[in-house]
């Protein structure tokens, strides 16, 4: 295992993440191995089918326990059932207890859609979003070639990208009020969000699997709200599908496996936190649970 360096607001301290299956993704991604694996692990869903299969099976169990110490997991927020989980994507998609993640009272304050590690860019070149490291990547790209010209809408626009990793809460909830405008997949392959597969140029968002939601938001005007599927995501489960929304409501969840959700919003209409954007600059994440304000309306 390895750490890779986050901004931790509660401390106001740079923290470590540890990595799970770091040698793995090592292997995959940075080995002379790493032609040979792609092809079967990245281009299709099977492999991660085969993981979300036996993350399904009962004799899954015996992972978790292992899985909560080796990422000093806190279970205090979760719901554990009286019999226990019952495989180890029941585990993996918990409940947290009410009122554990709490949305913003103040109708222009943007909470984060889930538990996350984030960057967030203020103003968008057209629709070209240009990280600081990996390969930039466009609105029009991220949601597929029938619908590119939606992009239109969020040229100058403000992207944030929330990247869950094993330990995080992988439910995922609608940060405003609102009403679905509609919603489509996109076919794509299966690579890791791991930092290490983005800073391969591999160009992960706009080629992966993801679910392209278009909403819009009582207060933060109409929004891009993109699931990206990644390897060992056996699948992407929406909870609604409207017509309409409340904020804080469950928008749906991630079954094994770390991934992540971009948020795309027009311009002028949400401007992320100081912090948030300081850090993003010096390529370090931010770390925040699902509610935490990130950004306001003007």
């Amino acid at each position: 295992m390895s750490s890779i360096k986050l901004f931790n607001r509660k401390t106001n301290s740079i923290v470590e993440e540890t990595v799970l299956g770091d040698r793995f993704v090592r292997l995959a991604y940075a080995s002379p191995m790493r032609h040979v694996l792609s092809w079967p692990l990245f281009a299709h869903a099977c492999a991660s089918r085969v993981m979300g299969w036996f993350a399904n099976r009962p004799s899954s169990v015996s992972r978790i326990q292992k899985t909560i110490d080796a990422l000093h997991i806190n279970m205090h927020d979760f719901i554990v059932p009286e019999d226990g989980f019952q495989s180890f994507n029941d585990f993996f998609t918990r409940r947290v207890k009410p009122k554990a993640r709490k949305f913003p009272t103040e109708l222009n304050r943007l909470g984060s859609p889930a538990d996350c590690r984030l960057f967030a860019w203020q103003n968008l070149q057209e629709d070209l979003c240009v990280p600081v490291k990996g390969d930039q990547f466009t609105v029009a790209q991220l949601l597929g070639t029938e619908h590119a010209q939606v992009a239109e809408l969020f040229k100058g626009g403000s992207l944030c990208v929330c990247r869950l990793c094993p330990a995080d809460y992988h439910r995922f909830h609608f940060p405003d009020d609102g009403r679905f405008i509609v919603s489509w997949p996109v076919k794509g392959k299966y690579n890791s969000v791991n930092p290490l597969a983005l800073n391969q140029n591999l160009n992960v968002f706009a080629t992966n699997y993801r679910e392209v939601s278009f909403l819009d938001f009582a207060n933060f005007g109409q929004t891009l709200f993109i699931e990206v599927g990644a390897f060992a995501v056996a699948s992407i489960t929406q909870s609604t599908d409207g017509p309409v929304f409340m904020r804080a409501e469950e928008k749906g969840y991630f079954s094994f496996g770390g991934s992540t959700i971009i948020m795309v919003f027009q311009k002028g209409h949400v401007f992320f936190d100081d912090d948030i954007l300081a850090h993003t600059a010096e390529n370090i994440e931010t770390l925040v649970k699902a509610g935490e304000p990130i950004a306001k309306s003007p």
